[in-house]
Protein backbone atom coordinates (compact mmCIF):
# COMPACT_ATOMS: atom_id res chain seq x y z
CA UNK A 1 0.00 0.00 0.00
CA UNK A 2 2.29 2.97 -1.35
CA UNK A 3 1.73 6.41 -0.17
CA UNK A 4 1.88 7.20 -4.05
CA UNK A 5 0.05 4.93 -5.29
CA UNK A 6 1.00 3.44 -8.88
CA UNK A 7 -1.50 4.14 -12.24
CA UNK A 8 -2.06 0.35 -12.50
CA UNK A 9 -3.10 0.46 -8.89
CA UNK A 10 -5.39 3.00 -9.16
CA UNK A 11 -7.39 2.01 -12.61
CA UNK A 12 -7.65 -1.68 -10.69
CA UNK A 13 -9.14 0.36 -8.04
CA UNK A 14 -11.58 2.41 -10.27
CA UNK A 15 -12.69 -1.16 -11.96
CA UNK A 16 -13.25 -2.45 -8.40
CA UNK A 17 -15.65 0.89 -7.55
CA UNK A 18 -17.42 0.63 -10.79
CA UNK A 19 -18.73 -2.70 -9.63
CA UNK A 20 -20.35 -1.33 -7.04
CA UNK A 21 -24.29 -1.54 -7.10
CA UNK A 22 -24.98 2.02 -6.24
CA UNK A 23 -23.13 4.86 -4.81
CA UNK A 24 -22.36 3.46 -1.22
CA UNK A 25 -21.74 5.89 2.31
CA UNK A 26 -17.94 5.73 1.37
CA UNK A 27 -18.28 6.55 -2.53
CA UNK A 28 -19.48 9.26 -4.77
CA UNK A 29 -19.53 9.27 -8.55
CA UNK A 30 -19.25 12.61 -10.37
CA UNK A 31 -18.52 13.74 -13.53
CA UNK A 32 -17.29 17.55 -13.55
CA UNK A 33 -18.36 19.42 -9.94
CA UNK A 34 -15.90 20.90 -9.24
CA UNK A 35 -17.22 23.48 -6.57
CA UNK A 36 -14.61 23.51 -3.70
CA UNK A 37 -16.58 24.11 -0.73
CA UNK A 38 -18.84 20.86 -2.00
CA UNK A 39 -15.59 18.87 -2.27
CA UNK A 40 -14.88 20.22 1.29
CA UNK A 41 -18.13 18.89 2.30
CA UNK A 42 -17.47 15.37 0.75
CA UNK A 43 -14.11 15.11 2.34
CA UNK A 44 -16.08 15.40 5.66
CA UNK A 45 -19.05 13.20 5.11
CA UNK A 46 -16.79 10.23 3.15
CA UNK A 47 -14.06 10.39 5.94
CA UNK A 48 -16.63 9.94 8.80
CA UNK A 49 -18.93 7.33 6.68
CA UNK A 50 -15.58 5.10 6.22
CA UNK A 51 -15.33 5.17 10.03
CA UNK A 52 -18.42 4.15 10.31
CA UNK A 53 -18.13 1.19 8.09
CA UNK A 54 -15.03 -0.28 8.97
CA UNK A 55 -13.44 1.14 5.72
CA UNK A 56 -9.65 2.27 5.51
CA UNK A 57 -10.14 4.70 2.81
CA UNK A 58 -13.51 7.01 1.54
CA UNK A 59 -13.18 7.63 -2.37
CA UNK A 60 -14.54 10.37 -4.69
CA UNK A 61 -14.63 9.57 -8.70
CA UNK A 62 -14.87 11.97 -11.33
CA UNK A 63 -15.82 10.98 -14.93
CA UNK A 64 -17.84 7.89 -13.90
CA UNK A 65 -21.49 8.13 -14.34
CA UNK A 66 -23.58 8.17 -11.34
CA UNK A 67 -26.16 5.91 -12.91
CA UNK A 68 -24.29 3.58 -15.14
CA UNK A 69 -20.96 3.63 -13.51
CA UNK A 70 -19.80 4.29 -17.28
CA UNK A 71 -16.32 6.25 -18.27
CA UNK A 72 -17.38 9.50 -19.61
CA UNK A 73 -14.44 11.31 -18.75
CA UNK A 74 -13.97 14.67 -16.84
CA UNK A 75 -13.18 17.82 -17.31
CA UNK A 76 -12.06 18.26 -13.63
CA UNK A 77 -8.53 18.82 -13.15
CA UNK A 78 -7.70 19.30 -9.48
CA UNK A 79 -3.73 20.50 -9.66
CA UNK A 80 -5.80 23.57 -11.97
CA UNK A 81 -8.17 24.33 -9.66
CA UNK A 82 -8.64 27.60 -7.48
CA UNK A 83 -10.48 29.30 -4.47
CA UNK A 84 -9.66 32.68 -4.75
CA UNK A 85 -5.84 32.92 -5.26
CA UNK A 86 -5.39 30.03 -3.43
CA UNK A 87 -4.71 26.21 -4.67
CA UNK A 88 -7.46 23.87 -4.20
CA UNK A 89 -5.81 21.17 -2.15
CA UNK A 90 -4.56 23.88 0.23
CA UNK A 91 -7.78 25.57 0.48
CA UNK A 92 -9.53 22.75 1.57
CA UNK A 93 -6.62 21.28 3.56
CA UNK A 94 -6.47 24.30 5.72
CA UNK A 95 -10.62 24.12 6.67
CA UNK A 96 -10.11 20.52 7.79
CA UNK A 97 -10.24 20.09 11.63
CA UNK A 98 -8.84 17.66 12.35
CA UNK A 99 -5.88 17.93 9.44
CA UNK A 100 -6.40 14.77 6.47
CA UNK A 101 -4.08 13.47 4.37
CA UNK A 102 -6.41 13.25 1.42
CA UNK A 103 -4.81 13.01 -2.74
CA UNK A 104 -5.82 13.14 -5.96
CA UNK A 105 -5.03 10.75 -8.79
CA UNK A 106 -5.32 11.46 -12.52
CA UNK A 107 -5.33 8.31 -14.69
CA UNK A 108 -6.51 7.46 -18.32
CA UNK A 109 -9.41 4.79 -18.30
CA UNK A 110 -11.12 3.91 -21.83
CA UNK A 111 -8.90 6.58 -23.13
CA UNK A 112 -11.10 9.30 -21.35
CA UNK A 113 -9.84 11.12 -18.33
CA UNK A 114 -10.66 10.12 -14.77
CA UNK A 115 -9.94 11.66 -10.84
CA UNK A 116 -9.97 9.61 -7.86
CA UNK A 117 -9.86 11.82 -4.78
CA UNK A 118 -8.59 8.88 -1.74
CA UNK A 119 -9.90 10.15 2.12
CA UNK A 120 -8.48 8.75 5.13
CA UNK A 121 -10.82 7.20 7.35
CA UNK A 122 -11.94 9.54 10.22
CA UNK A 123 -9.44 8.56 13.03
CA UNK A 124 -10.75 9.86 17.04
CA UNK A 125 -13.14 12.33 16.24
CA UNK A 126 -15.35 12.86 13.62
CA UNK A 127 -14.18 15.23 10.86
CA UNK A 128 -15.16 18.75 10.54
CA UNK A 129 -14.97 21.30 7.63
CA UNK A 130 -15.63 24.50 7.87
CA UNK A 131 -16.06 23.97 11.72
CA UNK A 132 -19.54 21.36 10.65
CA UNK A 133 -19.50 17.58 11.25
CA UNK A 134 -20.95 15.42 7.70
CA UNK A 135 -21.48 11.89 7.07
CA UNK A 136 -23.80 10.00 4.59
CA UNK A 137 -26.86 8.90 4.79
CA UNK A 138 -27.30 6.31 1.78
CA UNK A 139 -26.22 8.73 -1.02
CA UNK A 140 -26.76 12.20 0.06
CA UNK A 141 -24.44 14.09 2.00
CA UNK A 142 -25.94 15.38 5.54
CA UNK A 143 -24.43 17.55 8.84
CA UNK A 144 -23.68 14.96 11.72
CA UNK A 145 -25.46 16.76 14.24
CA UNK A 146 -28.86 16.07 12.53
CA UNK A 147 -28.87 12.38 13.08
CA UNK A 148 -27.82 11.99 16.59
CA UNK A 149 -27.78 7.74 16.56
CA UNK A 150 -25.19 8.42 13.74
CA UNK A 151 -23.23 9.98 16.11
CA UNK A 152 -23.22 8.42 18.70
CA UNK A 153 -22.39 5.01 16.74
CA UNK A 154 -19.98 6.91 15.29
CA UNK A 155 -18.17 8.18 18.63
CA UNK A 156 -18.49 4.40 19.80
CA UNK A 157 -16.51 3.22 17.11
CA UNK A 158 -14.11 6.19 18.04
CA UNK A 159 -13.95 4.99 21.47
CA UNK A 160 -13.52 1.27 20.61
CA UNK A 161 -10.83 1.22 18.08
CA UNK A 162 -7.59 2.20 19.10
CA UNK A 163 -5.46 3.73 16.20
CA UNK A 164 -3.09 0.96 16.82
CA UNK A 165 -5.36 -1.81 15.62
CA UNK A 166 -6.85 0.40 12.48
CA UNK A 167 -5.26 -1.21 9.25
CA UNK A 168 -2.21 0.24 7.73
CA UNK A 169 -1.96 -2.25 4.55
CA UNK A 170 -4.70 -4.94 3.52
CA UNK A 171 -4.62 -8.14 1.93
CA UNK A 172 -1.44 -8.62 1.15
CA UNK A 173 0.37 -12.23 0.66
CA UNK A 174 2.84 -12.85 3.49
CA UNK A 175 5.86 -12.66 1.58
CA UNK A 176 4.68 -8.84 0.84
CA UNK A 177 4.10 -8.14 4.69
CA UNK A 178 7.67 -9.73 6.01
CA UNK A 179 9.16 -7.58 2.91
CA UNK A 180 7.53 -4.38 4.52
CA UNK A 181 8.13 -5.05 8.06
CA UNK A 182 11.36 -5.32 9.58
CA UNK A 183 10.69 -8.25 11.31
CA UNK A 184 14.51 -9.17 12.06
CA UNK A 185 14.70 -6.15 14.32
CA UNK A 186 11.70 -7.05 15.95
CA UNK A 187 13.71 -10.54 17.41
CA UNK A 188 16.54 -8.85 18.03
CA UNK A 189 15.24 -6.62 20.36
CA UNK A 190 13.41 -8.93 22.13
CA UNK A 191 16.68 -11.18 22.18
CA UNK A 192 14.63 -13.90 20.88
CA UNK A 193 15.63 -16.00 17.99
CA UNK A 194 14.38 -15.51 14.76
CA UNK A 195 12.17 -18.33 13.20
CA UNK A 196 13.35 -20.19 9.88
CA UNK A 197 9.37 -20.56 8.89
CA UNK A 198 7.80 -17.67 7.10
CA UNK A 199 4.18 -18.80 8.62
CA UNK A 200 6.03 -19.28 12.23
CA UNK A 201 7.05 -15.40 11.70
CA UNK A 202 3.66 -14.01 10.45
CA UNK A 203 2.04 -16.11 13.42
CA UNK A 204 4.51 -14.42 16.09
CA UNK A 205 3.45 -11.07 14.34
CA UNK A 206 -0.41 -12.06 14.47
CA UNK A 207 -0.09 -12.93 18.65
CA UNK A 208 1.42 -9.01 18.87
CA UNK A 209 -1.64 -7.90 16.55
CA UNK A 210 1.20 -6.45 14.67
CA UNK A 211 -0.33 -8.53 11.47
CA UNK A 212 -4.18 -9.72 11.31
CA UNK A 213 -5.49 -12.48 8.89
CA UNK A 214 -7.85 -10.92 6.07
CA UNK A 215 -10.67 -12.74 5.74
CA UNK A 216 -10.81 -12.19 2.11
CA UNK A 217 -7.53 -13.75 2.02
CA UNK A 218 -4.07 -12.97 2.53
CA UNK A 219 -2.59 -10.79 5.70
CA UNK A 220 -3.11 -6.65 7.05
CA UNK A 221 -0.68 -5.09 8.10
CA UNK A 222 -2.33 -3.17 11.24
CA UNK A 223 -1.14 0.72 12.59
CA UNK A 224 0.80 -0.48 15.40
CA UNK A 225 2.67 -3.26 13.06
CA UNK A 226 3.71 -0.27 10.68
CA UNK A 227 4.39 2.07 12.99
CA UNK A 228 7.06 -0.04 15.03
CA UNK A 229 8.58 -2.06 12.30
CA UNK A 230 7.96 -0.34 9.05
CA UNK A 231 11.08 -0.85 6.63
CA UNK A 232 9.74 2.44 4.95
CA UNK A 233 6.90 4.71 6.40
CA UNK A 234 6.39 5.56 3.37
CA UNK A 235 4.96 2.71 1.80
CA UNK A 236 2.26 3.03 4.24
CA UNK A 237 -0.29 5.63 3.00
CA UNK A 238 -1.48 6.78 6.40
CA UNK A 239 1.67 6.65 8.46
CA UNK A 240 3.81 8.48 6.07
CA UNK A 241 2.86 11.98 7.97
CA UNK A 242 3.90 10.26 11.30
CA UNK A 243 7.25 9.89 10.55
CA UNK A 244 9.80 11.74 12.84
CA UNK A 245 11.24 15.05 11.08
CA UNK A 246 14.66 16.18 12.42
CA UNK A 247 15.86 19.75 11.40
CA UNK A 248 19.11 21.74 12.01
CA UNK A 249 18.96 25.39 11.92
CA UNK A 250 21.76 28.14 12.14
CA UNK A 251 21.73 30.01 15.50
CA UNK A 252 18.62 30.68 17.66
CA UNK A 253 16.13 31.29 15.09
CA UNK A 254 14.60 29.17 12.27
CA UNK A 255 15.36 31.46 9.31
CA UNK A 256 18.37 29.24 8.17
CA UNK A 257 18.08 25.33 8.15
CA UNK A 258 21.84 23.51 8.14
CA UNK A 259 20.27 19.92 7.54
CA UNK A 260 16.61 18.35 7.26
CA UNK A 261 15.50 14.73 7.57
CA UNK A 262 12.90 12.36 7.52
CA UNK A 263 13.06 9.08 9.16
CA UNK A 264 11.46 6.71 7.27
CA UNK A 265 11.92 3.67 9.66
CA UNK A 266 9.10 2.46 11.79
CA UNK A 267 9.72 4.15 15.68
CA UNK A 268 11.17 0.78 17.43
CA UNK A 269 13.64 -0.66 14.79
CA UNK A 270 14.75 2.86 14.27
CA UNK A 271 15.04 4.36 17.20
CA UNK A 272 18.93 3.26 17.86
CA UNK A 273 19.78 5.07 14.31
CA UNK A 274 17.80 8.43 14.86
CA UNK A 275 19.74 8.54 18.48
CA UNK A 276 22.95 8.49 16.53
CA UNK A 277 21.54 10.88 13.68
CA UNK A 278 21.12 13.46 16.57
CA UNK A 279 24.42 12.55 18.63
CA UNK A 280 26.28 13.56 15.22
CA UNK A 281 24.44 16.89 14.74
CA UNK A 282 24.29 18.08 18.43
CA UNK A 283 26.73 20.47 19.78
CA UNK A 284 29.63 19.08 21.85
CA UNK A 285 31.18 20.81 24.68
CA UNK A 286 34.63 20.36 26.73
CA UNK A 287 33.22 20.87 29.75
CA UNK A 288 29.40 21.07 31.35
CA UNK A 289 29.13 21.65 34.80
CA UNK A 290 30.55 18.98 37.05
CA UNK A 291 31.67 16.92 33.95
CA UNK A 292 35.37 16.84 33.42
CA UNK A 293 35.28 15.30 30.78
CA UNK A 294 36.56 16.70 27.09
CA UNK A 295 34.01 16.82 24.06
CA UNK A 296 31.11 15.41 25.85
CA UNK A 297 27.29 16.20 24.39
CA UNK A 298 25.85 19.03 24.71
CA UNK A 299 23.16 17.55 26.33
CA UNK A 300 23.09 13.97 28.14
CA UNK A 301 21.86 11.30 26.01
CA UNK A 302 20.00 9.55 28.70
CA UNK A 303 17.60 12.78 28.54
CA UNK A 304 17.08 12.37 24.70
CA UNK A 305 16.21 8.76 24.67
CA UNK A 306 13.85 9.66 27.36
CA UNK A 307 12.30 13.03 25.76
CA UNK A 308 12.47 11.53 22.29
CA UNK A 309 10.84 8.13 23.09
CA UNK A 310 7.88 10.12 25.07
CA UNK A 311 7.29 12.41 21.83
CA UNK A 312 6.62 8.94 19.49
CA UNK A 313 4.48 7.55 22.40
CA UNK A 314 2.39 9.65 23.52
CA UNK A 315 1.76 11.53 20.22
CA UNK A 316 -2.42 11.87 19.37
CA UNK A 317 -1.67 9.85 16.48
CA UNK A 318 -5.65 10.98 15.38
CA UNK A 319 -3.79 14.17 14.33
CA UNK A 320 -3.29 13.22 10.34
CA UNK A 321 -0.87 15.21 8.36
CA UNK A 322 0.97 15.68 11.33
CA UNK A 323 4.12 14.20 13.62
CA UNK A 324 6.65 14.12 16.13
CA UNK A 325 9.61 16.65 15.39
CA UNK A 326 12.55 17.43 16.96
CA UNK A 327 14.54 21.05 15.75
CA UNK A 328 18.44 21.95 17.18
CA UNK A 329 19.19 25.26 17.34
CA UNK A 330 22.19 26.53 19.14
CA UNK A 331 21.06 27.08 22.30
CA UNK A 332 18.83 24.17 22.82
CA UNK A 333 16.85 21.54 21.18
CA UNK A 334 12.99 20.85 20.63
CA UNK A 335 11.00 17.60 20.76
CA UNK A 336 7.06 18.27 19.83
CA UNK A 337 4.78 15.92 19.39
CA UNK A 338 1.09 16.23 17.84
CA UNK A 339 -1.60 16.59 20.63
CA UNK A 340 -2.17 17.81 24.26
CA UNK A 341 -0.85 15.95 26.95
CA UNK A 342 -3.11 13.89 29.02
CA UNK A 343 -1.42 15.26 32.39
CA UNK A 344 -1.13 18.66 32.71
CA UNK A 345 2.72 19.64 32.12
CA UNK A 346 4.00 20.95 35.41
CA UNK A 347 2.93 17.35 36.58
CA UNK A 348 4.52 14.99 34.15
CA UNK A 349 7.50 14.76 36.73
CA UNK A 350 5.46 13.17 39.63
CA UNK A 351 2.29 11.43 38.04
CA UNK A 352 2.86 7.76 36.21
CA UNK A 353 2.69 8.09 32.81
CA UNK A 354 -1.01 7.85 30.61
CA UNK A 355 -0.82 7.54 27.08
CA UNK A 356 -3.21 7.66 24.00
CA UNK A 357 -1.12 4.46 22.92
CA UNK A 358 -0.77 1.68 25.20
CA UNK A 359 -0.03 -0.95 22.69
CA UNK A 360 2.95 1.00 21.50
CA UNK A 361 3.82 1.85 24.45
CA UNK A 362 3.68 -1.74 25.77
CA UNK A 363 6.09 -2.88 22.86
CA UNK A 364 8.51 0.22 23.17
CA UNK A 365 8.87 -0.67 26.86
CA UNK A 366 9.52 -4.09 26.37
CA UNK A 367 12.19 -3.66 24.30
CA UNK A 368 14.15 -1.27 26.08
CA UNK A 369 13.43 1.69 24.25
CA UNK A 370 11.48 3.83 27.50
CA UNK A 371 10.73 3.44 30.83
CA UNK A 372 8.56 0.87 32.71
CA UNK A 373 7.63 2.91 35.01
CA UNK A 374 6.73 6.73 35.25
CA UNK A 375 10.34 7.98 35.74
CA UNK A 376 11.56 9.20 32.35
CA UNK A 377 10.92 12.91 33.57
CA UNK A 378 12.40 12.26 36.35
CA UNK A 379 15.62 10.88 34.85
CA UNK A 380 15.78 14.04 32.15
CA UNK A 381 15.48 16.22 35.26
CA UNK A 382 18.00 14.42 36.76
CA UNK A 383 20.66 14.64 34.40
CA UNK A 384 20.02 18.37 33.42
CA UNK A 385 20.42 18.73 37.53
CA UNK A 386 24.07 16.51 37.38
CA UNK A 387 25.28 18.41 34.41
CA UNK A 388 24.47 21.80 36.20
CA UNK A 389 22.11 22.69 33.14
CA UNK A 390 19.03 25.10 33.05
CA UNK A 391 15.75 23.23 33.49
CA UNK A 392 14.15 21.13 30.52
CA UNK A 393 10.75 23.16 29.90
CA UNK A 394 7.36 21.43 29.14
CA UNK A 395 5.22 23.06 27.76
CA UNK A 396 1.49 22.98 24.98
CA UNK A 397 1.32 24.92 21.43
CA UNK A 398 -1.14 25.07 19.49
CA UNK A 399 -2.82 21.63 19.88
CA UNK A 400 1.16 20.71 20.62
CA UNK A 401 3.26 19.45 23.62
CA UNK A 402 7.04 20.27 23.27
CA UNK A 403 9.76 19.56 25.46
CA UNK A 404 13.19 21.83 25.77
CA UNK A 405 16.37 21.20 26.37
CA UNK A 406 18.51 24.51 26.82
CA UNK A 407 22.06 24.21 26.23
CA UNK A 408 24.95 25.46 29.33
CA UNK A 409 24.34 28.74 31.32
CA UNK A 410 25.98 30.01 34.02
CA UNK A 411 23.84 30.52 36.83
CA UNK A 412 24.35 34.68 36.14
CA UNK A 413 23.27 34.40 32.14
CA UNK A 414 20.01 32.80 33.88
CA UNK A 415 16.72 34.55 34.10
CA UNK A 416 14.26 34.80 36.92
CA UNK A 417 11.93 32.45 34.95
CA UNK A 418 15.15 29.65 34.32
CA UNK A 419 15.87 29.99 37.67
CA UNK A 420 12.36 29.68 39.06
CA UNK A 421 11.54 26.39 36.55
CA UNK A 422 14.77 25.00 37.64
CA UNK A 423 14.02 24.95 41.64
CA UNK A 424 10.07 23.83 40.76
CA UNK A 425 11.55 20.59 38.94
CA UNK A 426 14.22 20.37 41.93
CA UNK A 427 11.82 20.00 44.11
CA UNK A 428 9.42 17.90 42.82
CA UNK A 429 12.19 15.65 41.82
CA UNK A 430 13.45 15.63 45.98
CA UNK A 431 10.03 15.05 47.11
CA UNK A 432 9.51 12.09 44.86
CA UNK A 433 12.85 10.62 46.25
CA UNK A 434 10.93 11.17 49.63
CA UNK A 435 13.49 14.25 50.36
CA UNK A 436 11.96 17.70 51.06
CA UNK A 437 14.28 20.34 49.19
CA UNK A 438 16.76 22.73 51.40
CA UNK A 439 18.66 25.52 50.71
CA UNK A 440 21.52 23.32 50.57
CA UNK A 441 20.06 21.16 48.27
CA UNK A 442 19.37 23.14 45.98
CA UNK A 443 22.99 25.18 46.45
CA UNK A 444 24.27 22.06 45.32
CA UNK A 445 21.59 21.85 41.99
CA UNK A 446 23.15 25.16 41.19
CA UNK A 447 26.73 24.55 41.85
CA UNK A 448 26.46 28.09 44.68
CA UNK A 449 28.90 27.97 46.83
CA UNK A 450 27.95 28.05 50.87
CA UNK A 451 29.15 31.43 51.47
CA UNK A 452 26.88 32.93 48.68
CA UNK A 453 23.42 30.50 50.15
CA UNK A 454 21.52 33.83 49.90
CA UNK A 455 21.46 33.62 46.30
CA UNK A 456 19.85 30.41 46.75
CA UNK A 457 17.43 32.05 49.36
CA UNK A 458 15.86 34.45 46.63
CA UNK A 459 15.65 31.31 43.85
CA UNK A 460 13.47 30.20 46.97
CA UNK A 461 11.78 33.13 47.92
CA UNK A 462 11.03 34.03 43.99
CA UNK A 463 9.54 30.16 43.47
CA UNK A 464 7.48 30.51 46.83
CA UNK A 465 5.75 34.13 45.27
CA UNK A 466 5.24 32.17 42.19
CA UNK A 467 3.29 29.61 44.13
CA UNK A 468 5.02 26.44 42.45
CA UNK A 469 6.75 25.82 46.23
CA UNK A 470 5.40 25.70 49.95
CA UNK A 471 7.30 25.12 52.86
CA UNK A 472 7.24 21.75 54.39
CA UNK A 473 5.96 22.71 57.64
CA UNK A 474 4.50 26.15 57.86
CA UNK A 475 6.23 26.60 61.83
CA UNK A 476 9.47 25.86 60.23
CA UNK A 477 12.34 28.48 61.21
CA UNK A 478 14.45 29.56 58.50
CA UNK A 479 17.75 27.81 58.79
CA UNK A 480 16.96 24.63 58.34
CA UNK A 481 13.83 25.00 56.23
CA UNK A 482 12.60 22.92 54.11
CA UNK A 483 10.23 22.65 50.78
CA UNK A 484 7.82 21.12 48.61
CA UNK A 485 5.98 20.95 45.60
CA UNK A 486 2.79 23.23 45.56
CA UNK A 487 0.73 20.12 45.06
CA UNK A 488 2.62 17.72 47.84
Amino acid sequence: MSAQRSSDYILGLVTELRKLPDETEWVEFKVNNSNPAEIGEYISALSNAAALHGKANAYVVWGIADATHDVVGTNFRPTQEKKGQEELESWILRLLTPRLYFRFYEVTCEEKPVIVLEIPRAAGKPVQFQGAEYIRVGSYRQKLKDHSQIERELWRIFDATPFEELKAAERLPGPQVLSMLDYPSYFELLQQTLPADQNKILSRLEEERMVTPNQAGGWDITNLGGILFAKNLDAFRGLSRKAMRVIVYDGKGRVKTIREQIGRKGYASGFEGLIDFLDAFLPRNEVIGKALRKDVPMYPEPAIRELVANALIHQDCSVTGSGPMIEIFSDRMEITNPGLPLVKTERFLDTPPRSRNEDIASIMRRVGICEERGSGVDKVVFETEYYQLPAPLFETAEGNTRAVLFAHRSLNEMDRTDKVRACYLHACLRFVERNPMTNSSLRERFGIQEKNSAIASRIIRDTTEDELIRPYDPNQGKKYAKYVPFWA
